[in-house]
């Protein structure tokens, strides 16, 4: 799991790179599929991950909304304010974090009952999930996405 979320971090700050070279009327256009455009996705990445990593500490979900943060310089300088709890937290799991129980209430009043490994599963793979969506835009502007090979990223030994 924690290769995975490597994986992703790095996938994340090429993405970034390659935003670089993007002007920004393309990064804030409103595209097909998805949830907004190439930055509001990026942006929903970011909101999910440590959303979710708060909410398994016990700690106050993030209330910031894309309008607060609509150029790559704030996502990304939003990224490195969330990404020392993030990693910290990622680093420090082990197998017996997998089964504890995130109980959780929806608006209706909905209960839910998700297993922790469970969350952190699905965090890996929305990321995965938007960024398919983000090489399916770049390619809409004839542009080379981001590679999402896994192999040949000198990830290392992170379990």
């Amino acid at each position: 799991m924690k290769t995975l979320f490597h994986y992703n971090w790095i996938v994340r700050e090429e993405w970034y790179q390659w935003c670089e070279k993007i002007s920004d009327e393309e990064l804030l256009k409103k595209r097909t599929g998805g949830i907004g455009g190439i930055l509001e996705t990026l942006f929903h990445i970011l909101d999910v991950e440590w959303s979710w990593i708060r909410v398994l500490q016990g700690k106050a979900d993030f209330k910031g909304t894309f309008d607060d943060y609509h150029s790559l310089e704030k996502i990304r300088a939003l990224d490195a304010c969330f990404k020392e709890e993030v990693e910290e937290f990622v680093a420090n799991w082990d197998s017996h974090m997998e089964d504890r129980v995130l109980v959780s209430i929806d608006k209706d009043g909905t209960e839910y009952r998700d297993r922790w490994g469970d969350v952190m599963h699905h965090i890996i793979a929305h990321e995965i999930h938007h960024i398919g969506q983000l090489s399916v835009w770049s390619r809409e502007l004839n542009r080379q996405p981001v590679s999402a090979d896994l192999m040949g990223r000198d990830l290392g030994s992170t379990e």
